[in-house]
């Protein structure tokens, strides 16, 4: 069973922009934004002084509805796990922060996860409230999380993601895929699919693209280096269970198996690296993660130790 962390509201307001629409309150805005939270808990958060407006005032639980007004919002999970398993930095300095992300958590508040968050753990840690993440890994995805750390860097650190300017690389373990001519150059289409939490591939023109490669060969698995040129929610698990090699553990792909975390069975996918140009100093940088990936004890084993990831 989950150990259970206490039910203290996060120090960091969760946000969100009025969208337009003919709601006659704030609060019934929000109720219809948000279907899975009901108005009476809605309406405790505002009474209690958790719901804040623009100026940073206690938004009044009678507070007419006004579009593009900005919110912050404190929430709490009653019973939200906690997640047995620790981050790691791997790099700090004034601008920057790098981060090996354990499997199970998420990089930002989620779901039933609020404390229990890659972000909210580091700012607890480090003491920078401005930390920001500069992109995002799946929550059953371990390995490197870049986080600006000054507000006025933060602009700066996005484009080099906007403009594909990182070279990210991942490490996974699959079935073998003999016989297809690896390298493979993929180039899909990603969609939202069903339940609202997984995606699919589907016919039309591509919008994920991913080179695939064979590090080390086994009898039944292989271990993959994968280098995503995309960001798409699910990519690279999407995209290799319809290679017809689904990675090791995932419970969601090509079959939902299960929701509930088996924290004994991590999904065997690893951002093992990332490679840019600084955009402050023009130095070329490199990071590598600490961790690394384990066939299931049921699976078979791999031959030789793996080399590095491709530059």
């Amino acid at each position: 069973m989950d150990t259970v962390a206490p039910a203290v509201p996060p120090s960091r307001p969760s946000r969100f922009q009025l969208p337009p629409g003919s709601w006659a309150t704030v609060l019934d805005c929000l109720v219809d934004a948000f279907p899975r939270v009901d108005r009476a808990t809605w309406h405790e958060r505002m009474a209690s002084g958790r719901v804040l407006g623009d100026d940073g005032s206690p938004m009044a639980v009678d507070a007419p509805y006004r579009v593009g007004t900005r919110l912050s919002y404190f929430r709490d999970v009653p019973g939200e796990p906690v997640v047995p398993f620790d981050e790691s930095i791997v790099y700090q300095d004034d601008r920057l922060l790098v981060v090996d992300k354990p499997h199970f958590l998420p990089v930002v508040p989620a779901g039933r996860f609020v404390r229990q968050c890659l972000l909210h753990r580091l700012v607890e840690r480090t003491g920078i409230e401005a930390l920001a993440p500069l992109h995002r890994i799946d929550r059953l995805t371990a390995g490197l999380v870049m986080f600006s750390v000054r507000k006025e860097d933060r602009h700066a650190w996005t484009e080099l993601f906007r403009g594909h300017h990182v070279r990210k690389h991942y490490e996974a373990v699959a079935p073998a895929l003999p016989g297809t001519g690896l390298p493979l150059e993929l180039a899909t289409r990603i969609e939202a699919g069903e339940p609202f939490f997984r995606m699919r591939q589907v016919d039309g023109p591509a919008n994920s693209f991913t080179t695939v490669r064979a590090i080390v060969t086994g009898a039944e698995h292989w271990l993959y280096e994968l280098a995503p040129r995309t960001g798409r929610k699910h990519q690279l698990r999407v995209q290799m269970a319809s290679l017809g090699a689904p990675i090791q553990n995932d419970p969601w792909y090509p079959e939902l198996l299960q929701i509930d975390d088996d924290y004994s069975r991590p999904l065997q996918l690893l951002a093992r690296s990332l490679a840019f140009v600084d955009p402050f100093t023009g130095e070329s940088r490199r990071f590598e993660s600490r961790l690394s990936l384990k066939l299931d004890p049921r699976g078979s084993t791999l031959e030789g130790p793996p080399p590095p990831p491709s530059p």
